[in-house]
């Protein structure tokens, strides 16, 4: 009775869980072991950290991702948030996990560490969500990317454009018209254009340092809010997106010669207790910041008071010891103060 019991327990846990933490792509170096072990929402930062050979302030106690070679870690790490959406029939992956409490989440510390331990050799840094209309790029990614749409007026420009994913993708059931469809299909010429432009620098990929990007998708969650998760809408982009992600994977993964981790993360709501209340792009015309095209907000570094206080006070100590040499030269005797004139007077004396 107590083992039918506990087995309940477990299956309705499983059947709560609207969230997949999905490795589609790890080299064999990586080991992610197959099975249910599920993983926090707040861990992921420390998996991605863990998995590139960075140290974590605390432990992982996660028994899906084992211990691999000490000199032997992957050359980038790409992990895609997909947001209204519990989980996508990708077509090969390495292993699934349920994911607990969906709370958000961001690689910041990790893209810290990775510039932090290789400033010199400007990894590519990218974080990117094309329905907030906000980027962050740090390293090489600054050149790499700089001609990447950010906007959604410079995506749904670009959808227009010569090799635009419109003239590949089977719509079906999608239009070229509706807002909704319109930011689905952006995410998709981002995830696009992306994999264009490491392809035109494939010298990106082998340098010595590792490279982070960190992609967040909601255009399936503004398709469920629009059309409802049983219309065909819904059905054939998430069908799309799928095999779109799919792609990006494997082209990624070869881009860094078979020495890349991609992770999909599907996400249906996110656990968002005493938070800021968001709202959907589509009920906004214009970004946040009208003075600057791509909305970017600075990257603040936590040793910036430190910083700024041991700047200020040398400043400070330098005015006055200037100040005070200066006021002791300017009442200086020559005859008195000075061993050079004291020393010449002593000799015309002698002579």
């Amino acid at each position: 009775d107590l083992m039918q019991i506990t087995l309940l327990l477990v299956a309705s846990s499983l059947l709560e869980i609207d969230s997949y933490l999905t490795i589609l792509q790890a080299p064999e170096y990586v080991s992610f072991q197959k099975g249910d072990w599920p993983i926090s929402g707040e861990k992921i930062p420390d998996m991605v950290a863990l998995t590139m050979g960075f140290s974590v302030q605390e432990d992982l106690s996660w028994p899906g991702l084992r211990a691999g070679p000490l000199f032997q870690r992957p050359r980038a790490n790409v992990l895609v948030v997909v947001r209204g959406v519990d989980s996508l029939a990708l077509p090969q992956s390495v292993a699934s996990y349920p994911l607990e409490n969906p709370v958000p989440f961001t690689l910041d510390s990790v893209a810290e560490t990775v510039h932090t331990l290789f400033a010199e050799d400007t990894p590519v840094v990218l974080q990117l969500a094309p329905s907030e209309e906000r980027l962050y790029m740090l390293g090489k990614a600054n050149a790499v990317f700089e001609d990447l749409p950010v906007t959604l007026q410079q995506i749904r420009a670009r959808l227009s454009q010569d090799g635009s994913v419109l003239a590949s993708l089977p719509l079906n059931s999608l239009s070229r018209n509706a807002e909704a469809d319109l930011l689905f299909l952006s995410e998709v010429q981002v995830l696009h254009d992306i994999t264009a432009l490491l392809q035109r620098h494939r010298h990106l990929a082998k340098d010595h340092s590792p490279d982070l990007y960190s992609l967040e998708l909601s255009g399936l969650e503004e398709l469920g809010r629009r059309y409802g998760q049983d219309s065909s809408q819904y059905q054939d982009a998430t069908a799309i997106l799928a095999n779109v992600l799919q792609k990006f994977g494997e082209d990624l993964f070869g881009l860094y010669g078979d020495s890349a981790v991609v992770e999909v993360v599907t996400v249906k709501n996110f656990e968002v207790p005493l938070t800021r209340k968001s709202r959907s792009i589509l009920e906004s015309k214009q970004i946040s910041n009208p003075g600057s095209p791509y909305n970017l907000a600075y990257k603040y570094n936590f040793e910036y008071a430190v910083i700024f206080n041991i700047v200020l006070w040398l400043m400070i100590i330098l005015a006055l010891a200037v100040i005070v040499i200066s006021y002791n030269l300017w009442n200086m005797d020559p005859g008195y103060d000075s061993i050079i004139y004291r020393m010449t007077n002593q000799k015309i004396r002698l002579d």
